[in-house]
């Protein structure tokens, strides 16, 4: 690997886990730099689910006052987010390479178009009014269940798909509503690395330009990223999850 390559990895780390904790797509950040570097599918989705580990306790350590008083909620979602993970990284394993080189583009549009409708899903649940003890029914929990799966066999804007859910099922503060799904993200990243760390291949210098630089990321998203320009943002990322496509393709 040459220095600008490791560079431009370690950059794609830092944008992946600032957008990770804000809103959620930084995979299509870093998973179209793998590619590009060469890097064969499974094995680009593997490393960069190692690597965004520590951004996404970065970003909960972050959002910690958010999170006060929501362990009530958290701990069923979070077993639903385990099993989900673990379920979507064994499929990845289970399934030829070349079943995930077919499904994975069409799981990339379906991101671009949850980040294209973004914004109208921020207002519609900044309508929600506050109710913070509200506890999630099974439904919400099956929902999660479902996000986990996703998340652990791809996981591109598995927040935004969070966010919805939780959205439509918990009344509280938006940002207390980012804040859990920072931790339910995270928690399918954990435990799909786990997994992936005993049973597959990981391009460990890779994984960990990714992990230094989404740390990096976590804090930045949690402190400063609303700052961030987010039309132009989304953007940036139809544009990255585009050439993510055609370099499937």
């Amino acid at each position: 690997m040459s220095p600008l390559h490791a560079l431009a990895i370690f950059a794609a780390g830092i944008v992946a886990g600032t957008i990770n904790t804000v809103v959620g797509s930084g995979t299509l950040f870093t998973f179209p730099v793998l590619l590009a570097f060469g890097y064969a599918p499974v094995v680009a989705n593997v490393s960069n689910t190692v690597g965004l580990v520590p951004g996404s306790a970065a970003g909960a350590v972050g959002y910690r006052r958010e999170l006060m008083g929501q362990r009530e909620r958290s701990i069923p979602l979070s077993a639903a987010s385990v099993v989900g993970g673990v379920t979507g990284a064994v499929l990845l394993l289970v399934l030829p390479a070349a079943a995930f080189k077919a499904i994975v583009p069409a799981f990339i549009l379906i991101a671009l178009a949850l980040i294209v409708a973004q914004p109208r899903l921020s207002r519609a649940l900044e309508h929600h009014p506050p109710r913070a003890h509200h506890r999630p029914g099974w439904v919400a929990t099956a929902a999660v269940l479902a996000s986990g799966i996703y998340g652990g066999y791809f996981g591109a804007a598995q927040g935004i798909l969070l966010l919805a859910i939780l959205g439509l099922a918990v009344n509280d503060e938006l940002q207390r509503i980012n804040a859990l799904k920072v931790v339910l993200a995270g928690l399918v990243n954990l435990v799909a690395a786990v997994v992936f760390i005993f049973a597959a291949h990981v391009a460990w210098l890779a994984a960990l330009l990714i992990a230094s630089g989404s740390t990096i990321g976590g804090l930045l998203g949690a402190r400063a990223g609303r700052r961030l320009p987010a039309p132009a943002l989304r953007a940036i990322i139809v544009v990255v999850g585009v050439v993510a496509i055609v370099r499937l393709v």
